[in-house]
């Protein structure tokens, strides 16, 4: 029953205090990469990503992110500003954002000139989440720079640097509009290294616990470890991205995440391909090893009933002392994805988005049982 109570005034955004224990707003965010189904289109994934964002903003969500990916078929997100330059304009208040923009793949100029527009388009509500990895293999990395230049990411704080000069207006050229534009710029990781440095730079920190599990806490800890107040934020904020998917049942949300966790296998044996539907996933011959990867990967995401869902998501939570929570869904059927984030939702109590300011400052208090 406690932790029932606990679930609804932690995550649901409600600020209360029993015996010791403080309470804190911990809203609710999504992560989209625009699941391309077998048998289904780039067509039909961004339709259901615009059904989506307008959901999760009459929800009370806070943000919503699209990731950058290339070269893989079952995600249709391989342009963030194009897409985010369309979701901000069929929505009307929720922060519309990249998650990330993979800076190793661009011009830092390039990046400044689109998110300058898109925060002249849209004032106070585009987030630039900015990543240090390609998002992609070698060979479609050289495509899209056009160029012989190393492929590491070891010049990223440069880069990185460079980028945020063309918005303060110093920068080697004149970006216009960046330019005098204020879009909030995040730093992502799925290790250690960007949480440092975002701890450094006084930035907010975005974590991929969604595969990167067994790295969070280590990060986490790095990053308010390494904090320095900044012009941005005067204490740590960080949020993680968390694989969840809620249905009627916890047998019948196994059925729907087992596609998902089929289909990162494949990419892990090197055959990317579109989300299976669950009869293919069922039907797959997994060997051993196989089928220990898939278990494995399941445990690690937050998948069930309601009931289910809002008691892992509020241990997520305690356990991680983030500031924020980003939900990431992918199914096969885009119809099942616009349930489970309404399910989620009525779990919770409410998804409190409309609590904070832009640029995401630290919350009042945490749980006594967090690591915050």
């Amino acid at each position: 029953m406690w932790a029932t109570h606990l679930a609804r005034c932690v995550i649901a955004g409600k600020s209360r205090r029993l015996v010791d224990v403080a309470w804190h707003v911990v809203p609710l965010s999504v992560l989209d990469l625009a699941p391309i189904g077998t048998g289904s289109t780039a067509t039909a994934a961004l339709a259901t990503s615009t059904k989506l964002v307008q959901l999760v903003e009459d929800l009370g969500f806070r943000r919503y992110w699209v990731a950058e990916h290339h070269g893989m078929p079952g995600i249709a997100s391989s342009s963030p500003a194009v897409l985010i330059a369309h979701l901000a304009a069929v929505t009307e208040r929720i922060r519309v954002g990249s998650g990330g923009v993979m800076l190793p793949n661009h011009q830092p100029l390039v990046i400044a000139e689109q998110f300058g527009t898109l925060d002249a388009l849209h004032p106070g509500r585009i987030d630039l989440g900015i990543g240090r990895a390609p998002g992609t293999d070698q060979r479609t990395a050289r495509a899209l720079r056009r160029g012989a230049a190393a492929l590491g990411a070891d010049d990223f704080p440069e880069q990185l640097g460079e980028l945020m000069a063309y918005f303060r207006g110093d920068g080697p050229v004149a970006a216009v509009p960046a330019q005098g534009q204020d879009p909030a710029v995040w730093l992502l990781g799925s290790s250690g290294y960007s949480a440092q440095l975002a701890g450094l730079m006084g930035l907010p920190f975005a974590f991929a616990h969604h595969f990167s599990s067994e790295n969070t806490l280590p990060a986490l800890e790095l990053y308010r470890k390494m904090f320095r107040p900044s012009e941005v934020l005067a204490e740590p904020y960080a949020l993680i991205a968390a694989s969840v998917l809620c249905a009627p049942d916890d047998a019948e949300a196994r059925r729907l995440a087992l596609p998902s966790a089929l289909q990162f296998l494949q990419l892990r044996l090197g055959r990317p391909g579109p989300v299976p539907t669950p009869e293919e996933a069922a039907a797959y011959r997994y060997s051993p090893e196989e089928r220990d990867f898939v278990e494995q990967r399941l445990a690690s995401q937050i998948i069930g009933s309601p009931e289910t869902v809002r008691t892992g998501a509020t241990e997520l939570v305690e356990r991680t002392g983030v500031n924020e929570l980003m939900v990431v869904t992918s199914t096969h059927d885009g119809d099942d994805r616009l349930r489970s984030y309404r399910l989620l939702t009525e779990a919770l109590g409410g998804a409190s988005g409309d609590s904070g300011p832009a640029h995401a400052p630290a919350v009042a208090a945490t749980s006594g049982t967090s690591a915050a």
